[in-house]
């Protein structure tokens, strides 16, 4: 029985352990030219996207690490195939689970999709002031599912990079300056001519208030109290809500300086 399992084995060897010989040298040198090949092409992509300066690096070891994986992958089964293994149905049961895992995490690669598209874009960077996915405030951080956002009152918002995307953008710290409005009511019969003389000569001398573009006080509309004033100051977005507030105070102050009553609200009379 020795003898003829012997007998196989050395025929076998005669007939096709050439073959598998060759079979194993070629997979060998695949695997190192392919592993070489691969080497390359990411440090090749990891200085094309360290060139771009536009992604963060978290992101950008995500990518390579993405891409190795894909390659490795096509390499692995490039071997197979020189083995003469059929790759098709192993390819076919990678893409079925492919889809299996991305249809039950759907909304976190949304999220992540969203994320690397907002990386690229960069339409606020940590630091800016913005309005996005509904919160307004400062960005503390860019991450790959969510942004994280600390709203004027000091609450930390973490929101979805998917919300954020779909949604509309504002970024407050995108230009160096920033209109102030706010809002003076004048009371029935005083001059309204005077009112506007004393809050143009009065806001040049608010701080941080730029002088190009020059204040504006405007009536806006007539209520039932008396005109409305917009009352309107440029200034830096650092310095937006010291403007606003001090140009609050400045309304209040000019317009007691001037003996001004306060806007009443009209009575309205029953009929009996």
């Amino acid at each position: 029985m020795g003898s003829l399992n012997t007998a196989q084995i050395m025929d076998w060897l005669a007939t096709k352990g050439a073959d598998f010989g060759l079979k194993v040298l070629a997979a060998i040198a695949t695997w190192i030219i392919g592993r070489w090949i691969i080497s390359a092409v990411l440090k090749l992509v990891e200085k094309a996207i360290n060139r771009t300066g536009r992604i963060e690096p978290t992101l950008a070891r995500y990518l390579v690490s993405i891409i190795g994986v894909v390659l490795n992958i096509i390499l692995i089964l490039a071997i197979l195939d020189i083995f003469g293994v059929h790759t098709t149905s192993f390819a076919a049961l990678l893409a079925g689970a492919g889809l299996a895992i991305g249809t039950a995490w759907g909304g976190l690669l949304s999220h992540f999709a969203a994320g690397v598209f907002l990386q690229v874009l960069r339409p606020y960077k940590v630091g800016d002031y913005v309005s996005a996915g509904g919160v307004e405030g400062t960005v503390k951080e860019l991450g790959l599912f969510g942004t994280t956002i600390v709203s004027g009152d000091s609450v930390t918002h973490v929101v979805g990079n998917n919300k954020i995307f779909s949604d509309t953008i504002k970024n407050f710290s995108t230009l160096p300056q920033r209109r102030v409005d706010c809002e003076a009511k004048v009371a029935n019969g005083v001059d309204i001519n005077d009112a506007v003389k004393r809050l143009k000569a009065a806001l040049p001398g608010i701080k941080n208030v730029l002088a190009d573009p020059p204040p504006e006080v405007e009536i806006v509309k007539f209520t039932a109290e008396g005109p409305l004033l917009t009352v309107r100051g440029y200034a830096h977005t650092d310095h937006y809500w010291q403007v606003y507030f001090d140009i609050n105070k400045t309304i209040a102050y000019e317009f007691g300086k001037a003996g001004y009553p306060v806007p009443a609200t009209p009575q309205v009379q029953r009929q009996v």
